[in-house]
């Protein structure tokens, strides 16, 4: 009887999946502003502190938080200060953006932090795809970032690869 042998196994390859990088669910959580402006549609300081004010924040403790206003509104400049004062007590990071805008922020900050000296040499294949969709700019950003390091890069699964950069001897 023959034996199958699983070449890719064999090669050495390191597969990176991006979504590895991506916040997890339950530790991020969005703060909208419409709720707190009059008619959902204008700011007014005196109330809009007083709700600010009897807030039960508690519900973002140690979260990281995405700020945004899911109406057509004027917000100005120190309202997003006073929610980040009321927040600060309690949330691991503060962001602004909507969700999706903050998970990839989050995203392409995960991959800068990257210690590439693990894949010194290596031969990398980024997973292509996944669960998540995720944005154009972290296959960039991986790119960038592994580039100076790796042996060859590719891109999608081990049995069907795309060539990226291959160094030269």
């Amino acid at each position: 009887m023959e034996t199958i042998v699983n070449k890719v196994a064999q090669s050495g390859i390191i597969t990176l999946d991006l979504e590895v990088f991506l916040p997890k669910e339950d530790q991020l959580k969005t703060f909208d502003l419409k709720p707190f402006l009059f008619m959902e549609m204008i700011l007014k300081e005196k109330e809009f502190r007083a709700a600010l004010k009897d807030f039960d924040w508690t519900e973002f403790e140690n979260k990281q938080v995405a700020i945004y206003c899911s109406a057509e509104a004027i917000i100005p400049m120190w309202a997003y200060m006073l929610i980040a004062n009321y927040l600060e007590p309690y949330t691991t990071q503060i962001y602004f953006g909507t969700l999706l805008e903050v998970k990839n922020q989050i995203l392409l900050k995960n991959i800068e932090g990257l210690d590439i000296a693990q894949y010194e040499n290596a031969r990398m294949i980024i997973k292509g795809c996944g669960k998540h969709p995720l944005p154009e700019a972290a296959y960039l950003k991986i790119t960038q970032k592994l580039k100076p390091v790796v042996l060859s890069l590719m891109y999608g699964e081990p049995c069907s690869t795309v060539p990226v950069y291959k160094k030269k001897r």
